[in-house]
């Protein structure tokens, strides 16, 4: 099982794209800055904000900044709207046509209330961060695909129900999520404003675990294929924790009794507390994890199961669940 789990990392570590961590010499504060005085602004002239979030600044990664900062800061998530959209995609998922159709007829309503009233879904917050893009000059695209949250496309693809960006910036592309960067919606439906870091210029190998494009080109992998797997489950606070999970790779897995079961994560902090748990009504009961080794970014340890039965496993960093698991536990 080593020598496995040693090739898996190799080739984690050669897969991976650094995203952020390409701007370390920048600080991004004055693009912060110049966002947060335009707080406010209006949409009525599209070019006019553009020039405001980005004239005064020097770089590409530097107004690109002070666009999505602005966008995740001055936009709300729309749950009637984006209920309404995903009713729709499930309706038409087998005649996109008929999808086509309604989504251009849809358009100007979920535009004129992006403009009056700076609501919107990921489409209209994807759409938004490309214009602004356009106008300052910087290429960016709109990616469809299919976003995992802890209620859609968990345990397969089912929908393509989320939009998200690509930007390129000295001709390389990153990755990032205005939508899911802005807030969260709450059990009632209501938008809690609160901006997440973690969807700006994602490495490729942690946005993949929640954002599966439907053309596989934008995971930006260098072994990007057209196989749609099934990662563990993430959360917000893993992309705000910057914790990239390794092992296991699948959100469903099979082992038996006694077998010792290899979990891994990437991070840059080594001081993070490491626990396995399982959820039980509102009781977290942890599971004694061994072998506890930290090398490089890279954070391993071991369990084993003695019974048979499906486990949903969690891991927590700290107080936060970063990842979640089916362990299948056979003779």
């Amino acid at each position: 099982m080593k020598s496995i789990l040693i090739l898996f990392l190799f080739l984690f570590f050669t897969t991976a794209n650094a995203q952020i961590s390409d701007f370390n010499s920048i600080d991004l504060k004055k693009a912060d800055n110049i966002a947060k005085l335009n707080d406010g602004e209006n949409l009525e002239n599209l070019p006019v904000l553009s020039y405001k979030l980005t004239h005064k600044l020097s770089t590409d990664i530097e107004k690109f900044r002070a666009i999505f900062y602005w966008v995740c800061h001055n936009i709300s998530a729309d749950d009637f709207l984006n209920s309404k959209v995903i009713q729709m995609r499930k309706k038409f998922q087998n005649d996109s046509l008929a999808y086509i159709a309604w989504s251009n007829k849809h358009k100007k309503k979920t535009f004129k209330k992006l403009i009056k009233q700076k609501t919107t879904a990921c489409t209209g917050y994807a759409y938004l961060v490309k214009e602004l893009c356009f106008f300052a000059n910087i290429k960016c695209e709109i990616i469809n695909g299919y976003g995992r949250t802890s209620d859609d496309n968990v345990k397969s693809l089912d929908l393509v129900n989320h939009s998200w960006n690509a930007v390129q910036v000295n001709n390389k592309w990153y990755l990032c999520d205005a939508t899911w960067a802005s807030g969260y919606l709450n059990e009632k439906g209501y938008f809690i404003k609160e901006y997440n870091d973690g969807y700006f210029l994602t490495e490729p190998n942690l946005f993949e675990k929640n954002h599966i494009p439907e053309d596989s080109k934008w995971a930006l992998k260098t072994n990007s294929k057209e196989t749609k797997e099934i990662f563990p489950l993430v959360y917000g606070e893993t992309f705000k924790l910057n914790i990239d999970p390794i092992l296991p790779n699948e959100m469903i897995n099979r082992f038996k009794i006694g077998e010792e079961i290899a979990f891994s994560y990437k991070s840059s902090n080594s001081e993070y507390k490491t626990s396995l748990v399982e959820l039980i009504g509102s009781r977290e009961i942890p599971f004694e994890i061994y072998n506890i080794q930290k090398k490089d970014d890279i954070t391993s340890f071991v369990y084993k199961f003695n019974k048979k039965g499906n486990y949903d496993v969690h891991l927590k960093i700290n107080d936060y669940i970063v990842a979640t698991y089916i362990i299948k536990i056979v003779d």
